[in-house]
């Protein structure tokens, strides 16, 4: 086989494997939103989240929880009762491999259950929460963490 054919074979499995893994992508966005209602809004924040762990801001990961927290760390859990508590003793609650595994979280290996959406094989759990009676307008948020 020649050289050009390898490549337009190499070429051509690499395509084929693209849609596969969109589908998976899209398989992940229509099961939130089967479950939690708006997906683009949990993507918009997983992506708020991976940025904020990618740049030490641990104010914006405190600003995106809900309270009381529950943080599982150093063989204990802990229910944090607000934002300034998680960044005071962030260092201690939230484990570097935590922050790792949310950096590198791909949407197409989402755990969706309906709790919530686990992160890093359930590491951190974020849901969508109810802001009025009607549920006409939600937020996601981080529900709790799991080092």
């Amino acid at each position: 086989m020649s050289r050009l054919a390898i490549m337009a074979t190499a070429i051509a499995l690499s395509v084929a494997a693209y849609p596969a893994l969109a589908q998976d992508e899209q398989a992940a966005w229509d099961n939130i939103e089967h479950i939690h209602g708006d997906a683009s809004g949990f993507f918009d924040l997983l992506g708020i989240l991976q940025d904020a762990a990618s740049n030490g801001d641990t104010l914006t990961i405190a600003d995106n929880a809900f309270y009381p927290l529950l943080v599982n760390a150093n063989g204990e859990s802990y229910d944090v009762l607000e934002a300034q508590d998680l960044i005071d003793d962030f260092d201690s609650l939230v484990y570097p491999e935590t922050l790792e595994a949310l950096m590198n979280q791909a949407p197409d290996d989402l755990i969706v259950t309906s709790e919530g959406v686990g992160l890093g094989n359930g590491a951190i759990w974020i849901t969508n929460i109810c802001l009025d009676d009607a549920c006409a307008e939600t937020q996601w948020g981080i529900l709790s963490i799991n080092n």
